[in-house]
């Protein structure tokens, strides 16, 4: 009797059938435009409420740069941009295409904008480079079909999503918006992107192209990519959504207010109408694609992510957004600019509604998708990621060892950001600015706003977070800002 059990039990599992994957990347989302972080928001989630509401959200979840390619690159290959040395936004100003092997500092005349600034930024690697075994690549090679659509931002022709593991592009090019065409609408004058009808919005398109993958695939596992090009500028929305958020603004009385962020100023109140109508469109948009998951039968075989890139865009290009309490936003490396909403939904295994505080990173979503899927684990590849589906299981597990969090953005941020670096160690932060500012040093248990800088009140913590962000630098072989001998601070002008 026992061994006929043991034979059902096996057979189960035999013809159990390989969990499919759904992870969405907003790009340029802040972790209070949501509603399950933020029942005040401005702004109507429904949707990503009902996907907390079916899964798991966590309220410490950061992208591994405050700027989106760095992000993107390191959801792909599990390591941190630092070490990958994709640490700004593809298209800044930069010296090179190639890191030589025998770096030095940039000249004057490879500088562009950045030429008269107190220090030199970094070079970065402005590709994702084909020497990485990328996340759709690892499980298209276990029988994946795997599907991007959106938003790609990691290269140029030869360097797209095709080139890294996708079957399927919709849309990805290196461009890090919508810039061409009607931007949001069609014809959108995207060369991987068919037009569709006068007037067709550009995340329901992309829904709509999400779905199909879905029906087309339900009957072998699938990798679906939903990289939304929503919210990030130009700030357009669909006209009848931008009426509804200026009737909502002028019946509740809201009126545009700033908060001082040297060297900018910050957006304190969420009351932007057109940004608003972009939040709603793409929480639309999130709706379709879980539709589509329930109708085609497969929506209890599938781990849905719902994730952004960076924070809200709060201190530039029309400052759409407001992330207070957490300070600044987009390109700073304060937690405004890198904490984001993050939702997990595995059914059967999520507890529906549950919360986990424990702070993760973008860089753990590679070894934690591998081992949901039961696939083996890639650790000479996502060596900077950990595996967190035991607080998928049980959100108070233990998840040991407690590892540093780090950042590297060695650049001059075009939303105002400084070059720096940072660390997060339990509850302490640190942030090493490389101009201006020095070393700050946070509780974020106290001090979620960043408002109490505890360095002289700490030095021994204050040496001990240094000598751990100056090693992990060490080991990822971090490239950082160099001073600028020809620095003329008469010419200088904030940016």
């Amino acid at each position: 009797m026992k061994s006929l059990f043991i034979v059902f039990a096996l057979t189960g599992l035999l013809s159990a059938k390989p969990l499919n994957i759904v992870f969405f990347l907003v790009d340029d989302l802040g972790y209070m435009d949501v509603s399950p972080n933020n029942p005040e928001t401005f702004y109507d989630t429904q949707n990503i409420e009902g996907l907390a509401k079916s899964g798991m959200r966590f309220t410490n979840a950061y992208a591994a740069c405050p700027v989106c390619s760095p992000t993107r690159s390191s959801i792909l290959t599990g390591q941190f941009p630092a070490r990958t040395h994709n640490t700004d936004f593809f298209g800044a100003p930069n010296g090179f295409d190639e890191i030589p092997e025998n770096y030095k500092p940039l000249k004057d005349g490879e500088f562009g904008r950045h030429k008269n600034r107190p220090v030199r930024p970094a070079p970065y690697l402005t590709k994702l480079a084909a020497s990485h075994t990328t996340l759709a690549e690892a499980l298209k090679q276990r029988g994946y079909a795997t599907f991007f659509a959106g938003k790609w931002h990691l290269g140029r022709k030869g360097s797209w999503p095709t080139d890294h593991g996708f079957d399927i592009n919709i849309g990805g090019l290196e461009s890090g918006g919508p810039y061409s065409g009607k931007k949001y609408f069609s014809p959108y004058g995207n060369p991987n992107l068919a037009d569709g009808p006068e007037g067709e919005h550009l995340p329901d398109r992309l829904a709509t192209e999400t779905a199909k993958f879905i029906a087309d695939h339900k009957d072998q596992p699938f990798f679906a990519y939903l990289s939304f090009y929503s919210v990030h500028t130009p700030l357009i929305g669909r006209p009848d959504l931008v009426e509804k958020y200026e009737k909502k603004a002028a019946d509740l009385g809201l009126e545009t207010g700033w908060i001082d962020e040297f060297p900018r100023k910050a957006r304190s109140v969420q009351q932007h109408a057109v940004y608003a109508a972009m939040v709603e469109a793409m929480d639309l948009a999130v709706g379709k694609v879980l539709t589509a998951l329930e109708e085609n039968g497969v929506a209890d075989n599938t781990l849905v992510v719902f994730f952004s890139d960076n924070g809200g865009l709060s201190t530039s290009e029309g400052s759409p957004t407001s992330n207070l309490p957490l300070r600044a936003g987009k390109g700073w490396l304060y937690e405004g600019g890198i904490r984001e909403p993050l939702l997990v939904r595995w059914p059967g295994v999520t507890k529906p509604g549950s919360i986990c505080g424990v702070p993760l990173i973008s860089t753990d979503f590679f070894p934690t998708i591998l081992d949901a899927a039961g696939l083996p684990a890639m650790p000479g590849q996502h060596k900077d990621g950990q595996s967190f589906t035991a607080l998928l299981r049980d959100p108070a597990a233990n998840f040991a060892p407690v590892r540093p969090l780090y950042w590297d953005y060695p650049h001059w941020g075009n939303q105002g950001g400084i070059p720096g670096a940072a660390l997060r160690q339990g509850d302490w932060k640190l942030i090493s600015f490389d101009w201006k500012k020095g070393s700050e040093l946070y509780d974020l248990s106290n001090d979620s706003g960043e408002q109490h800088n505890l360095a002289k009140q700490y030095p021994e913590k204050l040496k001990e977070m240094e000598a751990e962000l100056a090693r992990i630098r060490k080991s990822t072989a971090a490239f950082s800002t160099s001073k600028n001998p020809g620095f003329d601070p008469e010419k200088f002008e904030n940016w």
